[in-house]
C-alpha cells in the first residue's frame, strides 16, 4: 500500500539527514522533493502545491529542538498536513433508522458487491442483523456472486432474478427486512458510467425511494486521478455521504487516497484490500498518513487482534504458555488467526520500521504454506511434544510435506528459540502482564 510514494517521501527526507538546523534552502529542497513525490502519486497538482506550501510554512516556523533533527521535525509535519488532506479525523458511518439502509453506488468493476459482502460481515460483528440486497439487474452474475459471499458470511441475501426494476426489488426488500427484523439493509446496485444518463437516474430513483441513512461511492484506488474525477460527477448527481477505497493492495500510486477528500469534502469511511471479508478497515486520515511515511500503525494492529483473536483461546495459550506447553497445534491456531487478520504484508507495514524493510519482499498467505504443510505432516505426539523430532523423523516430515529437511530443521530451531523466549518470560511473569495487556474484547 502507496510502497512508491512512501520509498519517494523517505528519500526527500534523507536531504535533512544530519544537517543540525532547519534553513530555507534545505526546506525548499525537501519540500520540492515532496511535491514531486505527491504528483508522481497521482495527486492533483493544485492540492500537491497547497499541501506543500503548507509544509513549507509551519516548517520554517518552527525552531527544532536539540532532542529533535530536523529530518524528524519535518516528518512530523508531513504527517500532520498529509493526515488533514485525508480528512483530520475518522468520520463514522451512520447506522439511524429501523432499519438502517446503505446503498452502495460506482463504477464498473469497482469492486462494489465484494465490498458489501465486507460491510456485511463487519456489521455482523458489531451485532446487527444484516440483510444484503442484489439490486443489479444487468449483471446476472453480481446476484450469484452476492449470493456466494452471504452463505460465506452467513448473512441472508435478497434477490428476484426475473424483476428488472431495481426500485421496486428495493422497496421489497426493505418490506422484507422489517418483516424479519433486519436492523441493517446493505443494497449493492449495479456498475454505472458518469456519462450514463439513463443509468445515473436509475440510481437518483433508487436513492429517492429507499432514502438510505447512507449512500458510500466505492472506488477503485488504482484509476488514480481518475477516480477523483469520477467521484465529484457522482457526487454532484447523487450528493452521497462518503467514499470507499478498494483494491488498495494493488499496484496503486494512492493519489485518489490523498485528493478525494480534498475535491468532493466528502470523507473517506472505509478501505478495502483483497478478497478476505476480514480485509476492509474503518479510515483513520492520522493512522495512514503515519503508514505512508513508514511510522507504522501499531493501533490499527491492535484492533484488528482484538477483532479476530477469540478471548477464550488467548486464555488457553496463557495457560499452556505459563506450563511451558505449547505445541506445534497451538502455533497452527495461532497462524490461521493471524492470516484471517488480512494481508500480511499488509500486516507487517503496521508496525514501525518493518514496512521499508519488506518493501521488495514478496510476502502473502502462500508464505505460510511450506510452514503448515511441514506441521501437519507431523505426528499428534510430535506436534504436543516436538523434543521428540530425531533425524529419521525429520526425514519422514520433510517428505511428506514436500519440503527439504532444511526447511524442518530451520522451523524446529525457531519454534524452539520462541518457546525458550516464553519460559523465560514466565520466570520474569512476562507471559501472564503481556497477554493481559493485549486488552482482548470483553475485558
Amino acid at each position: 500500500m502507496f510502497d512508491n510514494l512512501s520509498y519517494k517521501l523517505d528519500q526527500a527526507f534523507k536531504n535533512l539527514k544530519g544537517q543540525g538546523r532547519i534553513t530555507e534552502i534545505n526546506v525548499a529542497s525537501t519540500v520540492k522533493e515532496i511535491r514531486r513525490a505527491l504528483i508522481d502519486a497521482d495527486v492533483n497538482y493544485k492540492v500537491a502545491k497547497e499541501v506543500t506550501d503548507s509544509i513549507k510554512e509551519k516548517a520554517l516556523g518552527r525552531d527544532v529542538l536539540i532532542s529533535v533533527s530536523p529530518g524528524q521535525l519535518l516528518t512530523k509535519i508531513t504527517s500532520e498536513e498529509l493526515g488533514m488532506l485525508m480528512g483530520g479525523t475518522q468520520s463514522e458511518i451512520n447506522l439511524a433508522g429501523n432499519p438502517n439502509t446503505i446503498l452502495i453506488s460506482g463504477l464498473q468493476g469497482s469492486g462494489k458487491t465484494t465490498f458489501s459482502g465486507k460491510l456485511a460481515s463487519y456489521l455482523k460483528k458489531k451485532g446487527r442483523t444484516v440483510l444484503l440486497v442484489a439490486c443489479d439487474i444487468y449483471r446476472p452474475a453480481a446476484i450469484d456472486q452476492l449470493k456466494v459471499l452471504g452463505e460465506q458470511i452467513g448473512v441472508e441475501v435478497y434477490a428476484e432474478p426475473e424483476n428488472k426494476n431495481a426500485v421496486e426489488i428495493a422497496n421489497n426488500a426493505l418490506k422484507h427486512a422489517k418483516s424479519r427484523g433486519k436492523s441493517s439493509v446493505i443494497i449493492d446496485t449495479a456498475g454505472r458510467l458518469a456519462v450514463d444518463e439513463q443509468m445515473m437516474q436509475e440510481i437518483e430513483g433508487l436513492k429517492k425511494a429507499v432514502d438510505p441513512s447512507e449512500t458510500l461511492f466505492v472506488v477503485d484506488s488504482m484509476t488514480g486521478q481518475d477516480a477523483v474525477n469520477t467521484a465529484k460527477t457522482f457526487n454532484e448527481r447523487l450528493d452521497f455521504d462518503g467514499v470507499v477505497l478498494t483494491k488498495l493492495d494493488g499496484d496503486t500510486r494512492g493519489g485518489a487516497a490523498l485528493s478525494i477528500r480534498t475535491v468532493v469534502s466528502k470523507p473517506i469511511k472505509f478501505i478495502s484490500t483483497g478478497e478476505k471479508m476480514e480485509a476492509i478497515d474503518v479510515f483513520h486520515p492520522d493512522r495512514m498518513a503515519n503508514r505512508i511515511l513508514g511510522m507504522g500503525d501499531v493501533v490499527s494492529l491492535v484492533e484488528k487482534a482484538q477483532q479476530t483473536f477469540d478471548q477464550e483461546e488467548a486464555q488457553r495459550l496463557q495457560k499452556k504458555m505459563r506450563k511451558n506447553q505449547f505445541g506445534f497445534d497451538d502455533f497452527l491456531s495461532q497462524l490461521e488467526q493471524i492470516k484471517k487478520m488480512g494481508n500480511i504484508k499488509d500486516l507487517m507495514g503496521m508496525i514501525p520500521g518493518v514496512g521499508k524493510a519488506i518493501k521488495d519482499i514478496d510476502i502473502d498467505d502462500e508464505s505460510f504454506k511450506p510452514i503448515e504443510a511441514i506441521i501437519k505432516s507431523m505426528t499428534l505426539e510430535e506436534r504436543t511434544n516436538p523434543d521428540i523430532i530425531n533425524g529419521s523423523r525429520r526425514s519422514r516430515i520433510a517428505k511428506g510435506s514436500g519440503t527439504s529437511v532444511q526447511q524442518v530443521n530451520q522451523l524446529l530451531k525457531q519454534f524452539n528459540e520462541m518457546r525458550k523466549m516464553m519460559k523465560m518470560m514466565n520466570k520474569m511473569g512476562g507471559s501472564k502482564r503481556m497477554l493481559s495487556g493485549m486488552n482482548l474484547p470483553g475485558r
